[in-house]
């Protein structure tokens, strides 16, 4: 039996303003007709849901599927080596393939609808077990830990329709996903030791493929202290103080790279820092959570964050961050109005406006 992702429809609709009555004039029915059609009552004729599809610009298995029983099992590529036990799975189409993706508990996926939950399975995989009514597959599956990349998404949302995954990822982490095929673009901000080069020699040692990689933002890195700096946190090499509680990010991550970078340059040990090797907060976010909690006392991470948090700051640096996207994925729809998007004046003003953002070079190939 077949029937309609009638939450694909009724989305698409609300995005673009119609009301049933002219969707289903696109689509030579009722209003009545197409309100049972979205609500999964009625099953459309062939003619009907070709024309849907083409009112909507989505192909038509975006909009209707065959229908599977609660409960169905299958066994799919893993996106990444996070267990899976008692997660929520959202399953993304990219280059022909089926990928599992790990939904966290809160944070970006808080709100993001699933396709099921999933196990690891002892050879890298996931056995999903599928979810009556899922969500069509996102157009767009974005890694990367810049916080603002939501306003982003939004922005693709409402004005285009597209649904955006975002998987939170240390920019190392961010570039094998690419080179895995589990996303379309990566967000990267790092350093390499040997030239001093932000980002390329990093695309080149782990993406074999061609790539293109477009500038999104110079921010600026900092150390997050606790309101009103109660600790007198100024330099690096503050950092080593006895009794100084640092939680770091995850390896990998392009702070966690520039941390330690600085803390070499000041001649500090890694050692010698409280915390250092026994912590790994997942995002800049997690980092001024844990300090906004108490649970730790200074941090790297971007400025934007410590401002949301009203925490201190002590500048580190600017540094790039850019998006990589291979050069086969360059011709989809949704990455090219990805590109279009990031030129927009006004949505280069929305990322300034976090504070410590500088926008002025965002879409522009780096």
């Amino acid at each position: 039996m077949t029937t309609v992702s009638s939450a694909a429809l009724r989305r698409l609709r609300l995005d673009r303003g119609w009301s049933q009555s002219h969707a289903g004039a696109l689509a030579g029915v009722s209003r009545q007709s197409y309100a049972a059609i979205e609500a999964g009552r009625a099953v459309p004729s062939t003619e009907v849901a070709l024309r849907l599809a083409r009112a909507f610009g989505r192909p038509v298995e975006d909009l209707f599927r065959l229908a599977e029983p609660a409960g169905v099992e299958e066994v799919l590529d893993a996106a990444g080596p996070a267990p899976f036990l008692g997660h929520r799975v959202r399953i993304v189409r990219i280059a022909g393939r089926e990928i599992a993706h790990r939904l966290d508990a809160g944070g970006v996926h808080v709100q993001t609808p699933a396709d099921g939950t999933g196990a690891s399975l002892p050879d890298g995989r996931v056995r999903v077990r599928r979810f009556r009514e899922a969500p069509r597959p996102p157009d767009l599956v974005v890694a990367g830990c810049d916080p603002s990349f939501g306003l982003v998404a939004e922005l693709l949302r409402r004005e285009h329709g597209l649904d955006v995954l975002r998987v939170p990822a240390g920019s190392r982490a961010a570039l094998e996903a690419l080179r895995a095929g589990a996303v379309h673009v990566a967000g990267i901000h790092l350093r390499d030791p040997q030239t001093g080069r932000y980002n390329g020699p990093w695309v080149e040692r782990l993406v074999p493929a061609a790539t293109t990689r477009v500038s999104f933002a110079v921010w600026e890195q900092v150390l997050v202290a606790r309101s009103g700096n109660p600790l007198g946190v100024s330099r690096v090499e503050d950092l080593a103080r006895v009794g100084l509680r640092f939680v770091n990010r995850e390896p990998g991550s392009g702070s966690r790279a520039l941390i330690e970078l600085l803390l070499d340059d000041a001649g500090v040990p890694q050692d010698a820092v409280p915390g250092f090797h026994l912590t790994a907060a997942d995002g800049h976010m997690a980092v001024a959570g844990a300090i906004s909690a108490g649970t730790a006392d200074v941090g790297v991470a971007i400025r934007a964050v410590a401002l949301a948090r009203d925490l201190h700051a002590v500048p580190l640096g600017a540094e790039p961050y850019e998006l990589v996207i291979p050069d086969h994925f360059l011709e989809l729809p949704a990455v090219g109005t990805l590109l279009t998007a990031l030129r927009r004046p006004d949505l280069r003003r929305q990322v300034e406006a976090l504070g410590g953002y500088d926008a002025a070079a965002m879409g522009v190939p780096a």
